[in-house]
């Protein structure tokens, strides 16, 4: 399978959170943010430039375009990843080290998660995941049940579990990422994840606790799923939104009577941390 990667360059900080969350809502699921350039990449049947000129439409962004091989693709991938450390925001101690197989385990973080570094989103680098994973370690999963919506790469699950949920039911509607997903769940020796390929919760599904790594749109389309997945006193976790969309998130969990206990700001992005009334 070929990859369609399109190139930013010089571009802003600002600019290139932007182009990330709009690219994530129309199926770019490969991201590699550095200085002054962004590198994002679909699946090359699902390319359509007439609707990447649509969502970019940032101050006359140019970019260039490339066709990349998976293998190749991968193994750059790979050579670019660097571990992702994530301390509890309280206490400063080290919470989480996020790796891949080649780097060495640190034994000074309270929990080791390795992945293997493909294009799905969710590994820690992002600020997105990097909010989520940091608030968690605020929330206790001991004997919790708990559903992973846009699971990604499954590190949010992954951690779920190391840190003593009962059961995780981990969703996702990419097949990329579910494979991806799987992948990672194995070599963690998780057994207690069941990644299920979906476009919402499927219904029946009432847990204690929801992460929800997803952009406003996700959100608010699936509202009605997330809060039929809850019971009173459910905690949810959401992320994937920018700070400009705060004020229609709030009314979006206000109409679902979804309180807002935190909310945490990092960049242009913002988590929330929720819980049912």
């Amino acid at each position: 399978m070929n990859y369609t990667q399109i190139l930013f360059s010089n571009i802003s900080e600002e600019q290139s959170e932007i182009l990330v969350a709009r690219l994530s809502d129309i199926g770019y699921d490969g991201f590699e943010e550095e200085t002054d350039t962004l590198k994002a990449c679909i699946k090359s049947e699902s390319f359509d430039e007439n609707l990447l000129n649509l969502v970019i439409d940032i101050n006359c962004i140019k970019y260039t375009k490339s066709i990349i091989e998976e293998e190749n693709w991968n193994a750059k991938w790979e050579a670019d990843f660097e571990p992702v450390i994530v301390n509890n925001p309280i206490s400063s101690k080290p919470f989480v080290y996020i790796r891949a197989s080649f780097h060495k385990p640190d034994s000074s973080f309270e929990y080791d998660i390795e992945v293997t570094p493909k294009m799905s989103f969710g590994t820690g680098h992002h600020a997105t995941t990097y909010l989520m994973v940091e608030q968690m370690s605020q929330l206790n999963f001991k004997n919790k049940t708990v559903i992973d919506f846009g699971t990604g790469t499954g590190v949010l699950a992954i951690l779920a579990e190391k840190m003593g949920a009962q059961s995780i039911l981990a969703i996702d509607c990419d097949d990329w990422s579910i494979e991806n997903a799987k992948e990672n769940i194995t070599v963690n020796a998780c057994t207690k994840i069941n990644i299920v390929k979906a476009e919402t919760i499927p219904l029946a599904n009432v847990v204690d606790i929801i992460l929800a790594n997803i952009n406003l749109n996700v959100i608010t389309a699936n509202i009605d799923a997330i809060k039929a997945s809850t019971k009173v006193g459910t905690i949810i976790l959401f992320s994937g939104i920018m700070l400009h969309n705060e004020a229609n998130i709030v009314n979006v969990l206000q109409q679902t009577k979804i309180n807002i206990k935190a909310v945490y700001k990092m960049g242009d992005w913002l988590a929330l941390l929720t819980e049912v009334e």
